[in-house]
């Protein structure tokens, strides 16, 4: 094992700061989302495999859960009250049976796309057990934990606070280095957040697209930055238009931005597909009547925008080709280019896989995709991906029928929470290539399950309290 003395003063400052923020292990596991390069030791045992730091944070809260004196009567209520606990166990279960299973089963049977230890590429290969099994499937069990670990904790204390300033510092921290990666590189500095990417695996930070150099924060590529922009969007931007909070009105602006400027494929389809609840809730809103300040100040934004970009090009005809460049690099000419065929043949190699297996999968961590939903079929197969398909209902359904029940700024902060983790889902489907759905998605399946069960509990409370009361003869005690 080969220790990251920088990945460890990394964790030693976000611990620092999410004990200042009065949650040491719920709000550095969420702040630690922002380093998505950096970890803390390079496991040789494992094939080299390094681990980014929330892995070590997530090992850290199911630990000190798995250390609570109530333990066993802890996890009776979880395992009793929310259901889909037992969905997320038995997926659990299924991958570490076939992560070791089905790679030795259908041995030869089927090609998959493997990291070389040579050549540092991913590689078509004959189907066999590798590391990734091992690893893959650890982080993925580990995943799990840290969602049983969370409802936990968030059944039986408030603690939503801890989560909303976890959020925050998270997005405030990915807008800040994302900040300083763009100005570095434009001023001629160049990267200056490399000492905090050390993970093992290819670091694309100093690419360009089209004249414009590609924003990666202190992730290993734009992609990845991107995703991780688009999940802090989301989050800042439900909160904003639920709370009306101005510290997540500028994070959001910020975030546009940096997305935007990020010359990232993932960034541009991912906004494309996020805009369009956008526009349905503002279409509802026009529909009803009732318009609200928030949907004015978008509308008025984009007109600004929009002129903007007409003067300048009236102004001078060719102000706007780089950005035409780009457009067609990263979007029209995107399939066509090297990189684009490649996926693509991913993909259909994967999904043969699928095919090859009879359904059942190759195994957690056998292969690699360039779409999560691929991965997700062609690794867990058919019972493996129905079970997936129903934690996301959990994130589908939300609060609904039951938000009356939940505070303003706790439904906010839910609410917030579960928009990111679909956002972070579609950036995984324009580039993800691995079977796991990342932390946040077992972050939010925990407050989303949790916050629900609890407000059931406060409805069921009500109506008993309303069951039981004596019938008072007093008009002055007449609540009607």
């Amino acid at each position: 094992m080969q220790v990251s003395l920088f990945g460890l003063l990394v964790c030693v400052a976000i611990l620092a700061i999410a004990y200042y923020a009065r949650g040491m292990l719920m709000v550095g596991l969420i702040t630690s989302q922002a380093f998505g390069a950096t970890t803390a030791a390079t496991l040789t045992f494992l094939g080299g495999s390094s681990p980014l730091i929330y892995t070590m944070f997530e090992a850290l809260l199911v630990t000190a859960v798995a250390a609570r004196r109530r333990i066993w009567l802890d996890l009776g209520g979880v395992f009793g009250s929310i259901r889909p606990i037992w969905v997320l166990a038995s997926l659990m279960i299924y991958a570490v049976i076939g992560a070791w299973l089905f790679p030795r089963f259908f041995a030869g049977q089927t090609v998959v796309f493997v990291q070389s230890k040579i050549r540092g590429t991913v590689v078509e290969a004959s189907l066999t057990p590798v590391s990734g099994n091992i690893s893959q499937t650890g982080y993925f069990i580990l995943g799990g934990l840290t969602t049983i670990a969370l409802c936990t904790l968030l059944l039986h204390e408030e603690r939503i606070d801890q989560i909303r300033r976890g959020f925050f510092l998270w997005c405030g921290l990915h807008a800040g280095m994302g900040v300083v990666d763009f100005v570095g590189k434009n001023a001629g500095i160049g990267d200056m957040l490399a000492p905090i990417r050390t993970a093992n695996y290819a670091i694309i930070s100093n690419a360009y697209e089209a004249g414009f150099a590609r924003i990666t924060g202190p992730f290993s590529e734009a992609s990845s930055f991107a995703g991780a922009s688009l999940a802090c969007l989301a989050f800042s931007y439900t909160y904003w238009r639920r709370t009306k909070s101005r510290l997540s009105l500028w994070l959001s602006v910020i975030l546009l931005s940096l997305t935007i400027l990020s010359t990232s494929s993932t960034a541009y389809v991912g906004l494309a597909v996020l805009c369009i609840p956008v526009m349905l809730s503002m279409s509802a809103s026009v529909l009803r009547g009732k318009i609200e300040r928030q949907e004015i100040l978008i509308v008025l934004l984009m007109v600004v925008g929009v002129v903007s970009m007409m003067g300048i090009s009236l102004y001078r005809a060719d102000a706007l080709d780089p950005f035409v460049r780009l457009i067609n690099s990263t979007i029209i000419n995107k399939a066509d280019s090297a990189s684009g065929h490649e996926r693509a043949y991913w993909n259909v190699k994967s999904l043969q896989s699928f095919i090859d297996t009879g359904g059942l999968g190759v195994g957690f961590g056998s292969s690699r995709a360039s779409s999560w939903p691929i991965a997700v079929l062609s690794q867990l197969g058919l019972f493996g991906s129905l079970m997936m398909a129903m934690l996301l209902g959990v994130l589908i359904r939300g609060l609904r029928g039951v938000q009356e029940w939940v505070a303003p700024e706790a439904a906010a902060v839910v609410m917030s929470i579960r928009n990111a983790a679909f956002a972070g889902i579609i950036a995984n489907s324009v580039s993800g290539g691995s079977a796991d759905p990342g932390v946040l998605f077992f972050i939010a399946i925990a407050v989303v399950s949790a916050t629900r069960v609890k407000a059931l509990r406060t409805a069921t409370d009500i109506a008993r309290r309303h069951s039981f009361r004596p019938v008072q003869s007093s008009p002055a005690f007449d609540i009607r």
